[in-house]
């Protein structure tokens, strides 16, 4: 059992498949959660989640609630497999010394969040611009006044024309833009998630020894997932404002985090960010409830095994 507890490449093929699965399940809320939060006062195309993605199927068809998928699903298995492996990784190693405290186990969380942003911060950078991008093109046709004169339509870019323009203009550090609002976001979410998690799931074993049912994995991610997600949801806010390159003329620009901070309190008020908080907590929860049934039914494992036997 210690073995298949410190398999990494196990834990790095369970937290890929989980991230393929999860997000593949739940990225149309996702795109609705990071309009939401790019809406500011003047320039509210959308009144709610289910608002949003009823307008986006109209005016981009049903694909469009799949924009900056490509770039999520291929990234997000680095990203997942880090995050899972790393908290097994801090925890194993933190419980050499005695029993698992629970600031045991949020230092475990600290350094799984802080080892994902290598990933996260890029891949966010990618699909925001590719998610609002719908978003900004719909102003264009339904509010042209928050559009500066003279502005010519474009086609929707591409991840790879995001990624050679960022490049060219500002090197490595284009793509990590937001990095340290990332960390703010990801840090905390992690040090909430991963303890709390362990703990719901703890309260669900039928005994001591074992892993709890898969079905407890699934509920104690949910409930971790979205209780972590709102918490963390005005960080994220943040986060989306400073990655977004392209706004409408209305809407303001940011320098940093405390200048976005100020300019949202300033211009919309605290209650700008819990945007997205209902959409974004419908993502993290099934995100990481799926993530943890793979992640703990040991899908990497039976791999690893099945590959091990026929190379054998």
């Amino acid at each position: 059992m210690a073995a298949k507890q410190i398999s990494l490449p196990a834990k790095l093929i369970n937290g890929g498949i989980a991230g393929i699965v999860g997000v593949t399940c739940v990225f149309p809320i996702d795109l609705a959660k990071t309009r939401l939060q790019n809406q500011q006062n003047g320039s509210r195309l959308y009144t709610s989640m289910s608002d949003c993605l009823i307008k986006t199927i109209r005016s981009e068809g049903y694909f469009g609630m799949y924009r900056g998928a490509a770039v999520n699903l291929t990234l997000v298995t680095p990203e997942k497999a880090i995050k899972l492996a790393a908290n097994d990784f801090f925890r194993h190693h933190l419980s050499k010394d005695g029993k698992l405290t629970l600031v045991k186990e949020m230092l475990a969380g600290c350094g799984a969040g802080t080892c994902q942003v290598i990933v996260t911060t890029p891949m966010e950078m990618l699909k925001i611009q590719l998610q609002d991008a719908g978003r900004l093109a719909a102003q264009r046709k339904l509010m042209p006044e928050t559009v500066a004169a003279g502005t010519v339509e474009t086609k929707s870019p591409t991840a790879m024309q995001i990624t050679r323009q960022l490049l060219r203009e500002k090197g490595i550090a284009g793509l990590y833009k937001g990095l340290g609002a990332t960390l703010l976001r990801d840090v905390p979410f992690s040090i909430i998630y991963f303890p709390l998690f362990a703990n719901l799931s703890n309260l669900g074993k039928k005994s001591t020894e074992g892993p709890a049912p898969f079905y407890v994995s699934f509920i104690s991610g949910c409930i971790a997932g979205s209780i972590a997600a709102v918490a963390v949801n005005p960080v994220d806010v943040i986060k989306t404002r400073l990655q977004s390159l392209n706004r409408a003329s209305t809407e303001d620009t940011y320098s940093g985090v405390t200048d976005c901070v100020r300019k949202i309190m300033r211009n919309e008020g605290p209650s700008a960010f819990l945007k997205g908080a209902y959409c974004r907590a419908l993502v993290i929860a099934p995100l990481f409830g799926i993530a943890q049934v793979v992640y703990f039914l040991g899908v990497g494992e039976y791999i690893l095994s099945f590959l091990s036997k026929k190379n054998n």
